[in-house]
């Protein structure tokens, strides 16, 4: 079997949990061959491939990731102080530019300023700086200069989540009829 010149770039990307975007020619060729490739991460590493329209990630069945429950959290701590401070927080991922001032004054400032403190990724403002260089190599942001970036559709994937799980709690919490 021949494959394509993007085929290792495709692997090591989604594996390394980085988003292939629909502005790269690796989710080009792989929305081209999504078949093969769903079949080749789960027979490979028993790894689901999501290919959305913006943008491709693999799903662990493991649970303990523990960066991915740290994205979650700074997306809700970003989310909340957005609301806080009178801004559509959906309006603002989707549009706004993001200085890196801007958010260590809202982690700084936060309620939540316990659990920011508990965080490994986000306890001070040298771990946000690793954590927003993160976010940025797994293509969650892109990065307009060394102070200023944008989020990409990528983010969607993490608000999505929080939006079932908390679904899921308000019917856990309904009473029965």
């Amino acid at each position: 079997m021949e494959y394509s010149k993007y085929h290792k770039t495709i692997v090591q990307s989604l594996l390394d949990g980085k988003f292939l975007l629909r502005n790269e020619p690796e989710f080009i060729e792989l929305r081209e061959k999504e078949e093969f490739y769903s079949e080749f991460f789960k027979a490979s590493f028993d790894y689901e491939l999501k290919v959305t329209t913006d943008y491709s990630y693999l799903i662990s069945s493991e649970t303990s990731e523990i960066t991915s429950r740290d994205i979650c959290i700074f997306f809700a701590l970003i989310c909340y102080e957005l609301d806080r401070d009178g801004k559509n927080f959906i309006d603002e991922l989707n549009y706004a530019e993001f200085e890196i001032s801007q958010v260590e004054n809202y982690f700084a400032n936060s309620a939540y300023i316990d659990l920011i403190h508990s965080n490994k990724q986000l306890k001070d403002k040298d771990s946000r700086k690793n954590f927003i260089n993160m976010l940025s190599r797994r293509s969650i942001i892109e990065k307009r200069s060394e102070e200023k970036f944008t989020f990409t559709p990528a983010y969607k994937v993490f608000i999505d989540f929080a939006r079932d799980l908390a679904r899921k709690r308000m019917e856990e919490q309904q009473p029965t009829a």
